[in-house]
């Protein structure tokens, strides 16, 4: 997708009015590692969804023909994760690269989405949540699935194992709990010990 294309489809998804600062919602990467301009960073609260290896992987952490999986913004439950204030001027850079890093293969659905920021204040945010229509959404994996799938991928970006241990690692400095994805981590660093 070229760049005006680009612009023009986020513009469908994420329209603004100009000259208006606006939140990000982060919720795995992102957290740590944002790669974009930003003002101010607060934890926050986005209800609803919660964070769950349910995309899979063909081209960062797995390929076509050995997916791994990566972090998608699941239904249901809620996700704690953290909030970046973009200032107006900043807008199109940052969607730019918003769209070209998390738009891929269209795996998500881009939209504004009610979050609580920590201050107590509460905000809409920009974030990407899982289309369970698309043929990488993989939400319906079983626990033993998961384990196989993540300790298979490998992919432009590395392992996907490695991205479940650094997720894991990052959330906890942050202060962030999150038990589904430690026991998971345990779960693979278990499988890990049996393999060949």
């Amino acid at each position: 997708m070229s760049t005006p294309e680009l612009r023009a489809f986020y513009d469908s998804k994420l329209s603004l009015e100009e000259g208006q600062d606006f939140w990000v919602f982060g919720y795995g990467s992102l957290m740590w590692n944002p790669g974009f301009p930003h003002v101010e960073v607060q934890p926050a609260v986005l209800d609803g969804f919660h964070r769950h290896f349910c995309i899979y992987s063909f081209f960062y952490r797995g390929t076509p023909e050995c997916p791994g999986l990566v972090l998608g913004l699941d239904q249901g439950g809620s996700c704690v994760g953290m909030a970046y204030k973009v200032p107006a001027a900043e807008r199109v850079v940052v969607m730019d690269y918003l769209f070209e890093r998390e738009m891929i293969s269209g795996v998500y659905h881009p939209g504004w989405y009610d979050i609580s920021l920590k201050s107590g204040e509460k905000v809409i945010a920009a974030t990407f949540v899982a289309d369970t229509k698309h043929n990488q959404y993989a939400g319906r994996l079983n626990n033993q699935e998961l384990i196989s799938h993540i300790l298979q991928g490998v992919g432009s970006s590395g392992q996907c194992f490695e991205y479940l241990d650094n997720t894991v690692s990052h959330l906890k400095a942050l202060n962030i709990d999150d038990p589904g994805l430690e026991e998971l981590l345990d779960n693979v660093v278990e499988a890990q010990k049996h393999l060949p």
